[in-house]
């Protein structure tokens, strides 16, 4: 149920909820999301939930779509890290001029993006534009999306090209889905609805105009579209993932801890010490890492919003609390997995999935344990050694 107060994309977000339990299973075998589903959460702004509205898009700010992702979340990790995904790379419509980005997305809007910014392909120099081939890997939700954004190392007669700092020239080149080769090897061990094939394409030719640097200054204005504040505000979204999993994971344990024994006892897990002890942590755990994020989260939104010249230290706190975050509900669910006995093995049991999911989302950009030690560098006054800091 919704609460009156509560936005828009969140609420449809929770309505969908119901739908996406019954496509549990069906999203897991076929690895992708149903097509009914595609189009309700297309329907609903979730694929494109950071768009400009100055192009038909919701412009949803950092905490609403964290909202809205970990509704998603709560069902099925694989629905909320294809919606964090699109929602991530539709940030980035703001990188572009109004008329290209119309010529992507559509009027009225129906882009679904899919891709990975790691720099796995070649964009050779050529007249008008760039000629690219490569192949990329991790491009989740490429069996529903419309359009691909690859991060590629652009090249010229002379071969690859350098920035000023002696680091590769990047750039992101958005290509038409019809135009790629989807190479079906998604054999993982967690969040396989996500569907996230290797994608390749050969001497494709895109034009300059189409193209965007990824930290470079936005075309758009508006306060989301801060290129200081891009990375973390699409990172966030990796926490709501996450804590939406270990929530759904909570939800899941309870529901068992009512109904369930084990082989070797009798009792129901309810009614045991050490499971009430388990569950009181790992509550105490979520809603601490959850507080966390939201708070930083929030401070670095208002900051950007009054204008403040120097974000650093939201940006700090917010990184930190995005990955502390992620490494929280996989603790939490740990927990609730180990605590439930033999029963977390069977996949009958929702804790199996939400604890190989939340393992594998760990893997991500914003998941690994780096980002604590570029933290401390920048606590202590160092320079990062990674963007976005």
């Amino acid at each position: 149920m919704t609460t009156p107060s509560e936005h828009g994309m969140v609420a449809a977000a929770r309505a969908l909820r119901p739908q996406i339990v019954v496509a549990r299973d069906e999203i897991e075998e076929t690895q992708r999301l149903p097509p009914d589903l595609v189009s309700a959460m297309d329907d609903a702004g979730l694929f494109r939930i950071f768009m400009p509205e100055s192009l038909g898009g919701p412009e949803t700010d950092p905490l609403t779509a964290f909202r809205a992702v970990e509704q998603l979340s709560i069902a099925d990790g694989s629905v909320g890290w294809c919606c964090l995904i699109a929602g991530s790379i539709s940030l980035y419509m703001g990188w572009m001029d109004a008329e290209t980005a119309r010529g992507i997305s559509g009027n009225p809007p129906a882009l679904r993006g899919a891709g990975s910014f790691r720099p796995e392909g070649t964009a050779r120099v050529s007249d008008g534009g760039f000629v690219v081939d490569g192949r990329w890997d991790f491009a989740s939700g490429c069996l529903h999306a419309n359009w691909l954004f690859f991060n590629c190392v652009v090249a010229d007669e002379n071969g690859p090209r350098y920035n000023k700092d002696g680091l590769p020239e990047l750039r992101m080149m958005p290509l038409p889905i019809e135009a790629a080769t989807i190479h079906h090897n998604w054999s993982v061990i967690g969040l396989r609805g996500t569907g996230s094939h290797d994608v390749s394409v050969e001497g494709l030719f895109v034009p300059a105009g189409r193209t965007f640097v990824l930290a470079s200054d936005s075309v758009e204005t508006a306060p989301l579209f801060n290129p200081r504040t891009a990375l973390a505000t699409a990172f966030t979204l990796l926490a709501a993932n996450a804590l939406g999993m270990a929530r759904g994971a909570m939800d899941a344990f309870l529901d068992l801890a009512g109904a369930s024994a084990t082989t070797m006892n009798p009792s129901l897990l309810r009614d045991r010490g050490s499971v009430q002890l388990a569950v009181g942590q790992a509550e105490a755990i979520i809603s601490g890492a959850r507080a966390y994020v939201l708070h930083a989260v929030g401070d670095l939104w208002g900051a950007v919003q009054s204008g403040k010249p120097d974000l650093g230290g939201e940006i700090l706190q917010s990184r930190l609390a995005v990955t502390h975050g992620v490494h929280e509900a996989a603790r939490a669910i740990g927990m609730l997995y180990h605590a439930s006995g033999t029963n977390a093995v069977r996949r009958s049991n929702q804790l199996e999935r939400c604890f190989r999911d939340v393992n594998a989302a760990m893997m991500h950009a914003a998941g690994l344990p780096a980002n604590f030690e570029q933290g401390g560098r920048v606590a202590m006054g160092l320079l990062p050694g990674a963007p976005g800091w």
